[in-house]
């Protein structure tokens, strides 16, 4: 709940309804707009229907890349900005983004040289041929090209099949050729998006109001409704700018606020994480980016113990529900099978599916794998009122930072307001002081023990970065702190400290956002309850709330899995 000077929550809105600027959809791009606006010293409110970051932002592929297939659709000037902001995130945010090595298992020589320039001037129209090692080796030495300038990652490798095997000995063995080259992991994006939040929080005290469970709902002689989800409460909020940043529901956003657009025109995609110890062996710590065999871009990633296997890029109509279905996980399957024959894959193995719509634009009769990744900004005028509506149509995670200064520029000249600095080189969160050598790992933890085991401290810096330094001091300060009995390497007291300071609504925010309980597949229904029940004190939560939040938390952490029953005890 928000309190006195509090800048969280509904409540905070409808005290005061009114801000320069109003940011509606709480994903990546509009907490990095929030952010971006609150360090111009702007008074700037965000609302977000559901939890923040829990749309579009949640259903990445946990990668920050330039994007080397958008070089095929010709979009060179998106290729160079996601390069800079992919090394500059290196650098910002060590703590959630990491040098990720990745490696193309390559199946042919001169295949796709000739039809990739038709595939480019005809959007993706032309009949698909595999990409071939020799138009991959021309890609990556463009992909190469665009990080000599502030590189972080090393350049591009070849190897034939002799080398290829040696490294990955589970390949497919008619393997050709392996490229390898280097991007970058994003870890935890939840929690990097709770970072930027934060710091805009921090930035604009007062003036930076940002709430979850907040909808705007309609518009009423100039000025957003907007509606607690909690309550049904309702306040009419007014701005001099109104920015749309609601991803895939952008244009449903626009016709609440009274203006049909037909801005968008999202594609599906979905993602399986398998609990399987020879699969993740056989990547060697590396990512498997590969071209299936219909043509489309596909991934086998290691991460936090798991394997990460993607995506889809499917139509997809923004009302129906967004769910990974069978027919998709038969298509990752077999495309494990087709690079790393010998491993035995199957449905039991399955820890979570997860499964999002892009925010791309309409497309028309493009293929989807050919839909411009770039983005842009359209505006209007609010019905009714002379408030400018600006609606950001694309956007993506890796260059999140560069769109939200894009659309806080456009909002500072509707406003007459100068630029007071950039966020470029601006360190998030739990990235500010990271240690990033041994030593300074070994130094910041010792440092920070404040009387808890080393390892554990360990643990809290590598799961929050050094905002640690404040969990830390919860627990000790928390004298019913406890580890877990369904998971050991979570405490109590660390629990009601994220709970009762990143905006916990529901357990769901918990489970599947502000921790990876869910990613990892470590959101069991005994787990639930144990966390419902750490934290219900906290939130003011009966007997009664508990069992509901865990019933709720179950179904929303196996949304994307169309098969999925609940038979807890708990949620019964």
């Amino acid at each position: 709940m928000a309190g006195a000077g509090d800048n969280r929550g509904f409540e905070a809105l409808a005290v005061r309804p009114y801000a320069d600027v109003l940011i509606i959809g709480g994903g990546i791009n509009g907490l990095a707009t929030f952010r971006d606006l609150a360090l111009q010293g702007v008074d700037v409110a965000l609302i977000e229907r559901d939890d923040f970051v829990s749309g579009a932002s949640a259903a990445s592929s946990h990668m920050i890349h330039g994007g080397i297939r958008y070089l095929e659709n010709g979009e060179f000037r998106l290729v160079h900005e996601a390069v800079t902001e992919r090394n500059s995130l290196l650098r910002t945010a060590p703590h959630y983004v990491r040098p990720l090595q990745t490696t193309i298992p390559i199946f042919a020589t001169f295949s796709g040289v000739l039809s990739a320039p038709l595939r480019f001037l005809r959007h993706g129209s032309a009949a698909h041929r595999e990409r071939g090692a020799v138009l991959i080796k021309v890609g990556l030495v463009i992909y190469d090209s665009f990080s000599r300038s502030g590189g972080r990652v090393p350049r591009h490798e070849f190897h034939g099949r002799r080398r290829s095997l040696a490294q990955l000995p589970a390949l497919n063995p008619d393997v050709r050729y392996t490229a390898t080259y280097w991007d970058a992991s994003l870890h935890d994006p939840e929690r990097l998006a709770i970072d930027v939040l934060r710091d805009g929080r921090a930035a604009g005290g007062e003036r930076a109001r940002a709430a979850n469970y907040s909808a705007a709902v309609r518009v009423e002689r100039g000025r957003v409704v907007v509606r607690d989800a909690l309550t049904g409460a309702e306040t009419p909020f007014a701005a001099s700018v109104v920015i749309n940043a609601s991803g895939p529901w952008t244009d449903l956003t626009n016709l609440a606020l009274g203006d049909p657009t037909d801005h968008m025109g999202g594609t599906k995609g979905s993602h399986i994480v398998l609990d399987n110890p020879e699969l993740l062996a056989a990547t060697g710590g590396r990512e498997l980016f590969f071209e299936n065999r219909d043509g489309r871009i596909v991934l086998i990633y290691p991460l936090k113990g798991r394997v990460l296997v993607g995506t889809t890029d499917l139509e997809h109509d923004i009302a129906d529900p967004i769910v990974c279905t069978e027919a998709e996980v038969d298509y990752f399957i077999e495309l494990i099978a087709q690079v790393l024959p010998d491993i035995e894959v199957n449905r039991s193995q399955i820890v979570y599916r997860f499964a999002g719509v892009r925010p791309l634009p309409g497309h028309g009769d493009i293929a989807p794998g050919f839909v411009s990744r770039e983005y842009r900004v359209d505006a209007e005028e609010i019905v009714g009122g002379d408030a400018t509506v600006l609606s950001l149509v694309g956007g993506k995670w890796t260059t999140f930072r560069a769109s939200a200064e894009h659309l806080a520029d456009r909002a500072l000249g509707v406003l007459a307001q100068p630029r007071r600095r950039s966020t470029k080189g601006l360190a998030i969160g739990g990235g500010r002081g990271f240690p990033t050598t041994e030593r300074a790992r070994r130094q910041w933890i010792d440092g920070h023990a404040a009387g808890l085991a080393l390892d554990r401290v360990a643990t809290l810096l590598d799961r929050y970065g050094t905002i640690a330094e404040e969990v830390i001091a919860a627990i000790v300060a928390d004298d019913a702190d406890a580890p877990l009995a369904t998971l050991p390497s979570y405490s109590t007291g660390e629990l009601r400290h994220i709970a009762r300071t990143e905006d916990v609504v529901h357990l769901d925010d918990l489970l599947m956002r502000r921790e990876s309980l869910a990613f990892t597949g470590a959101a069991t229904a005994a787990a639930a309850a144990e966390v419902a029940e750490a934290i219900a004190g906290t939130l003011g939560w009966d007997d009664a709330r508990v069992a509901h939040e865990v019933k709720r938390g179950l179904a929303r952490v196996h949304a994307a899995d169309p098969t999925w029953a609940d038979t807890s005890v708990a949620a019964r």
